[in-house]
């Protein structure tokens, strides 16, 4: 079709990159990936933390992950290892610091005290080995 000397190409409304497996849909002159996010099991603490650190910090693995699907599987993944890693931390370095129930009992200020300690190195560890990466 011609209109005052140029020409108008009809583009389809969508269309399929076999190359990477992505359906495109045409919005104005752009054609955008069909792209969307498939939530699996709610995130704890961990994940969501992963998944802020990602999109600030490492948009481009957050990218990857999001065109290929594995966005929740890693962010699940993620804060499943953090929690295990949690709940056998803390106690293996409660008992090396010598905190007992007789602490508990005799004292249990401190005890509060260096178990809030002992939690904060773990997660600690966690952010620096599982969701900083």
């Amino acid at each position: 079709m011609k209109q005052n000397n140029k020409t108008i190409i009809d583009l389809p409304a969508s269309i399929h990159d076999s190359r990477n497996g992505l359906n495109y849909t045409l919005h104005g002159d752009y054609y955008l990936p069909d792209i969307t996010i498939e939530p699996g099991k709610p995130l704890g603490k961990y994940g969501r933390a992963r998944l802020q650190y990602l999109k600030e910090y490492r948009s481009n693995i957050y990218t990857r992950l999001v065109l290929n699907g594995k966005l929740y599987d890693d962010l699940n993944t993620t804060d499943g290892a953090a929690r295990h890693m949690l709940e056998t931390l803390v106690p293996a370095l409660a008992k090396d610091a010598g905190m007992n129930e007789r602490l508990k009992a005799s004292d249990p200020v401190k005890w509060v005290g260096m178990m809030n300690a002992t939690k904060a190195q773990v997660e600690e560890i966690i952010w620096n080995e599982l969701i900083c990466i």
